[in-house]
């Protein structure tokens, strides 16, 4: 690398997140209200510019504090957007995560430096965003659907355990679809992702159901 070679000066790392929450039953994600230039009073994802001297995970939760109240949210590295013009401003490319919260647990400041408001937005609502947000997002949610198969992204609901049938709804709504009890069952237990607590609960007034744990990991 030729460190004065003119071509690699002017460019710089965007870190985004796309934090989601269910609310309701409902699949949301978190959009801020942008109070400077460029897209001002645009919505957007939560993120913004890495300082040089910033992991790219520490930046991240720097501007989703600075930009949100929120700490300590567990990340999942989403992808990469590199587009030469994605950013009027100069060349940015942006480092994407995927992050879920407990609306219930969570309150999400409204009003920053940066920012003018902030909103859980239903993934079917979703506006037009800054930047290349909406393709951003798109992407996330995708890749949303393949970490609540593979991983334990979901455990930041159910801290205490939860039963099958109560993940089996979170499941329908970040898929999009209706699942089959049984293979359900078979999927989820065969994954390894999580283990029995040999407790029961009732659920919804039914017959009692096993209560299970996320695998810490």
């Amino acid at each position: 690398m030729e460190v004065n070679n003119t071509k690699y000066k002017h460019q710089g790392i965007h870190v985004i997140a796309s934090i989601f929450t269910i609310d309701k039953g409902i699949l949301k994600v978190l959009l801020i209200k942008r109070k400077n230039k460029p897209f001002q009073g645009s919505w957007a994802l939560t993120g913004g510019a890495l300082y040089n001297d910033e992991d790219l995970e520490d930046g991240l939760r720097r501007e989703i504090y600075e930009k949100t109240g929120l700490k300590n949210i567990e990340l999942k590295l989403s992808n990469v957007f590199g587009k030469k013009d994605r950013s009027p401003v100069m060349r940015m490319v942006a480092i994407t995560y995927i992050g879920m919260v407990d609306i219930t647990k969570v309150k999400i400041t409204t009003n920053t430096l940066k920012t003018s408001d902030a909103i859980w937005c239903p993934i079917n609502e979703i506006p037009l965003l800054a930047y290349d947000h909406n393709e951003i997002i798109k992407d996330a949610i995708t890749n949303l659907k393949e970490l609540v198969l593979e991983t334990n992204i979901l455990k930041v609901f159910f801290p205490q355990g939860f039963t099958l049938p109560e993940l089996q709804k979170i499941y329908e709504e970040i898929l999009g679809k209706k699942l089959d009890r049984r293979n359900f069952r078979k999927k989820i237990i065969s994954s390894k992702n999580i283990i029995s607590t040999e407790q029961e609960e009732n659920f919804e007034g039914k017959k009692k159901a096993k209560i299970y744990k996320f695998i810490e990991g």
